[in-house]
């Protein structure tokens, strides 16, 4: 089993890595799919693109349309500057028409071509899309499905089939330690004497050089930080509705003042982890770049805990920054080969939780944990996050997602406290934890899995 931490830190635009970078890699797919189809070139007039499950119920306040737009006018995700999306957006609107490299021109009218199916879901996936092309009468050229299963993630049907957390690509690399559970991880670390991070720095250097994965790795960081910068300099309302008001500026600037004085409080370090992770999570509700952590949902735990580290840990240090996600990664992917991090799959204990587990095993190795701990960490984390529903107010990845970012965080760091103050053993395995997470997520009503069916989204009143 290898997915790669490239695969599970993505570098993006909010708000949503499953409802708006999933949708965007799923249209530039079919058109891959498209160029190998000589109907096509002949007999192509026009394409549509049917939303199902989450993707519908929720689309519209997670931006899913107009990714879709994006996608069809060959934008991704990783290149896309979000100040240039209105522009392009209206000019499509303008055109109905798409101009795509090895492709015929195909009608598409994003008021009437986006269409959102609010029926039962596809039975594969919550996050199912259908792609059609017609010929000019009408009549059906080709008809594909894609599923976006979560963290920007995207599988066809047969690849859900055969295994849903296959990384996509052309196959995996063999790798010298190819754990998939928590056991596996333990039990080759101790076998090796390797640590978590060298042991996924290793699998890492099968597909790459270290001086690329190290590049990689601060290039994430970089953004992780820059996203951090931006939303504490913002101020302002977020869109979609609910007049939301950005607060990560305030905040900060509150504390900058406040650590002038001689009477700063214990727990004002509290305060900084909230302010970081608000502070991505409200550029991710705008629609900015971010870094997908595991998801873009859950974008502000990790590097929040980072920033905790380099800002507030003595002898924190860029090592220290590349054993974190090394660290995290290998502990994310673990959780999604055997449960989940789709908010649309198990609820937000996927998503939250799992980022919080993650940052707790890479804030915890950072500051030296022995691999016993990490795994620990992990657990203590996401077994404090089980159950947690995925009901966003309107749709939107704002209430209560950016304030349970911060809350995540908090869990992290203290998860990691508590492990590093013991040696390691513990009562739950991580596998365990994980294993209840998903049979909890199986057993979760549809309505609490990013519907906005239930929870709060149905009992407060939108203002």
């Amino acid at each position: 089993m290898f997915i790669s931490v490239f695969d599970i830190f993505k570098i993006g635009i909010g708000p949503s890595s499953s409802h708006t970078i999933g949708p965007m890699v799923a249209v530039n797919r079919y058109f891959d799919r498209l160029r190998g189809l000589p109907e096509i070139e002949h007999r192509g007039s026009k394409i549509t693109v049917t939303l199902h499950g989450s993707l519908a119920f929720t689309g519209k306040g997670h931006a899913t349309d107009r990714a879709v737009c994006l996608g069809m006018l060959g934008a991704l995700p990783q290149d896309l500057d979000p100040d240039r999306v209105d522009p392009m957006l209206t000019a499509l609107s303008e055109r109905k028409k798409l101009d795509i490299d090895g492709l015929p021109n195909l009608a598409f009218d994003p008021d009437t071509d986006v269409i959102f199916d609010y029926g039962p879901p596809l039975p594969l996936h919550a996050n199912g899309m259908t792609f059609k092309v017609l010929d000019g009468t009408g009549q059906m050229v080709d008809e594909f499905v894609f599923y976006s299963i979560g963290g920007g993630f995207v599988v066809t049907e047969s690849e859900l089939r055969n295994t849903k957390n296959t990384p996509i690509g052309d196959g995996a690399p063999e790798v010298p330690f190819p754990f998939k559970s928590a056991k596996e991880m333990l039990d080759m670390g101790q076998k090796a004497n390797c640590t978590i991070a060298h042991m996924k720095m290793e699998n890492e250097c099968a597909a790459q050089a270290k001086a690329e994965v190290e590049k990689g790795l601060d290039l994430l960081w970089s953004a992780m930080d820059s996203c951090i910068n931006r939303g504490i300099s913002q101020q302002g309302i977020l869109p979609g509705g609910l007049k939301v008001k950005r607060r990560a500026s305030d905040i900060y600037q509150k504390l900058i003042r406040e650590g002038r004085t001689n009477r700063p409080f214990e727990h004002t370090v509290v305060d900084w982890l909230g302010v970081y992770a608000m502070a991505v999570n409200e550029e991710n509700a705008a629609g900015g770049k971010v870094v997908t952590a595991p998801t873009n949902g859950a974008a502000g735990v990790i590097p929040a805990v980072m920033r905790y580290y380099l800002d507030h840990c003595p002898d924190a240090d860029q090592a220290g920054i590349r054993t974190f996600l090394l660290t995290a990664a290998a502990i994310g992917g673990i959780i999604k080969t055997n449960a989940s991090i789709s908010g649309a799959e198990v609820g937000c204990q996927g998503e939250v939780g799992s980022a919080s587990a993650m940052a707790a095993a890479g804030l915890c190795a950072a500051l030296g944990g022995t691999n016993e701990q990490i795994e620990n960490a992990a657990e203590i984390a996401l077994e404090h996050h089980l159950g947690m529903t995925c009901d966003p107010i309107a749709g939107l990845v704002q209430v209560p997602c950016i304030e349970r970012n911060a809350l995540g965080a908090v869990k992290a760091v203290t998860a990691a406290s508590l492990a590093l103050r013991g040696d390691g053993s513990h009562f739950v395995p991580l596998d365990g934890c994980i294993e209840t997470m998903r049979q909890t997520g199986m057993d979760m009503m549809e309505q609490y899995k990013e519907t906005s069916q239930g929870g709060l989204a149905v009992n407060i009143v939108e203002c």
